[in-house]
Formats: C-alpha cells, structure tokens, sequence
C-alpha cells in the first residue's frame, strides 16, 4: 500500500473521522465502522484532508475539467479544502460549488454558493463517503436543473466496497447509471489490512472481535 494511504488512515483515526462501534448508515444499514467528515474541524484538518482529496483527483480525473461539487452540507467545505489544494499542489485554479437546502429568494439568490453553474461545465462531484448511492442520486437532478454541464466523476474518501439497491457496488451502480468514473482516497479493505491488529494511539482498533464483525457485515452487504 502506497504511504500516502497509509497516513490517511491514521490522519482519519486521530481526527476522530474513522470510527468502529454500532452505527446506523444514511441509508439505514447497521454497521461496525462509520466514517464522518463533520470531524475534521480545524485549519490544518481541512487543509491536510484537502492535500490528500486533490491527489485522488488528480490521479483519477487530472486537472481537465471546471467546477468541483461538494453536496450539502459535508460537500461544502470538501469542495473548498481541495480546490485550494489542487491550486496549491497541480496549478489547477478550479471553480467549487456547492448547493444550498433552500432555495435563498435575496441577495445572492438561488440555490448554489459558490461558482454558479454552466452549459458546458466539466463537473467533478466530492463527498465524504458513498454507502448505497443514496446521496448522488440526490445530487444529480440537482446538477442537472442548473445547466446542461457534463459530470465527469466522483471522488470520496473511503470507498465502503459494499453493494448498492442491488447486487453490485455502491460505486459500480453509480459509474454505470450515472456514466460517472469514480475514485477513493482509500477503500474498506485498505483500512483493515492496515489498521487489523496496529496499535494506534495506545489501543487496537481492529482486534478479532471487530475484524469478525465487518467480515460479517460483508456478508450481508459486501460485493
């Protein structure tokens, strides 16, 4: 596994973003790991966490395209922390965009913050985390009511490796609905290989009894 993979991981443990337990996912499953992005809260949380979101980007999409999304409310400063960053690091000055849960009917109406939208625009869509497909199924009729722009990918933090409505993964279901190319800073099975039986902080994350519980959440819902 490449370095940089290997940081994140610990970088998710210390912010408190990674976490093992009893946890309920948007879309209703129960689950032995959550991954939340609402913990990363400082400046230099958001600017390392932007580093590692722009070198996913960049391998996976390049720097060709014009606008990168982030989805309420996560999205928005996921959408700022790696714009900046790929600025920084890639020379690449993209516009971020973000939607608003209501529509503001003042001032700077409507319902985008951020660059407005156009015809044409090349769209990279960011979010924290894709377990069924619930939310980029929100997130394109949203794109699509604004311009006629063309989206060219996703990028999240963790690719969960679990299926989606139906028999394929979360992510496979999107590339083929949406013809979206996706990518993750790191995947499931990454973060156990690394993490299973390391000691981080004092304490074992993924002891036995935690490694047993997500290879039995696999079999429920793993591809």
């Amino acid at each position: 596994m490449e370095r940089y993979k290997e940081e994140f991981i610990s970088f998710m443990v210390e912010c408190g973003v990674l976490r093992f337990g009893d946890f309920v996912t948007k879309s209703g499953r129960k689950t032995p790991f959550f991954v939340n992005t609402g913990f990363y809260r400082t400046g230099s949380q958001l600017r390392r966490l932007g580093e590692y979101y722009a070198r996913a980007i960049e391998h996976a999409f390049g720097t060709d395209f014009d606008v990168l999304f982030g989805p309420a409310y996560k999205g928005i400063p996921l959408s700022v922390a790696a714009s900046m960053a790929l600025s920084e690091h890639f020379g690449a000055d993209v516009r971020y965009c973000s939607n608003r849960k209501e529509v503001k009917d003042h001032g700077d109406k409507g319902i985008l913050l951020g660059s407005p939208l156009a015809n044409g625009d090349r769209v990279v869509i960011i979010e924290d985390v894709t377990t069924a497909g619930t939310s980029i199924a929100e997130t394109m009729p949203i794109l699509k009511a604004q311009a006629d722009v063309v989206p060219v990918g996703l990028v999240v933090s963790v690719d969960r490796m679990e299926r989606g409505s139906g028999s394929k993964s979360a992510l496979q279901e999107i590339r083929e609905t949406y013809g979206l190319q996706t990518t993750a800073i790191v995947t499931m099975a990454e973060v156990v290989e690394y993490l299973y039986g390391r000691e981080i902080g004092g304490k074992v994350l993924i002891d036995d009894a935690m490694k047993k519980a997500i290879d039995d959440y696999y079999v429920l819902y793993g591809v």
